[in-house]
């Protein structure tokens, strides 16, 4: 099992990351919440992983706080669940987000999130209850700006809310009205919010 990783960040690629241990590159999956807060491309990273072996692929999940890890193995545990719809889920609320959600059995900001239904959200909140406590770990500090508004930019804020399970046109309407200049992360952040709304 792989259960942590320290190493430079290569690559931004939202939601994927590439991080070089020892001369080997890591390909990483990442909740935006993580991905708003990582460094510059060069510097080091430590991140929290969850390792998934399947027989067609092996996946590897990456978080800046082991209250993100432990969220993310509480949800891929409930049945239909899969490792995609948690990063969905924890891209679109924080950890305290759901849980207060869970808390007050609030459905209403979990089918905000793109592949989660009435029933689904329902059965998260009931299998969840007392499962996940508002964390208290979550990284300090203002998330590193990469990009500069450039169309290389707008197609990775675009790439990652298509990753994230938005549909192509949803996409392309949060991020047509996004403000000239956004970074990769404050446009992904801003998208994540209009479209949540």
């Amino acid at each position: 099992m792989i259960g942590q990783l320290r190493g430079l960040l290569l690559a931004k690629t939202p939601p994927q990351v590439l991080v070089e241990v020892q001369g080997v590159g890591y390909e990483v999956d990442v909740p935006m919440s993580s991905f708003y807060l990582l460094p510059g491309l060069g510097e080091p990273v430590t991140l929290r992983t969850h390792f998934i072996v399947r027989e067609d692929a092996q996946l590897l999940f990456g978080f800046l706080s082991e209250a993100e890890r432990s969220s993310f193995r509480q949800l891929i545990r409930i049945s239909g669940v899969g490792p995609k719809m948690a990063l969905a889920l924890l891209s679109g609320l924080s950890v305290e987000d759901l849980a207060q959600a869970v808390a007050r059995q609030d459905a209403s900001r979990l089918v905000k999130v793109p592949g989660i239904g009435k029933k689904t959200a329902e059965r998260l909140l009931l299998e969840l209850k007392g499962k996940i406590a508002p964390a208290l770990d979550l990284p300090a500090g203002s998330p590193a700006a990469s990009g500069d508004g450039s169309a290389e930019a707008q197609a990775d804020i675009l790439q990652a809310l298509i990753a994230l399970g938005y549909s192509e046109r949803e996409a392309q309407a949060a991020v047509k009205a996004l403000p000239a200049g956004s970074s990769v992360a404050d446009g992904i952040r801003r998208a994540l919010r209009s479209l949540a709304g």
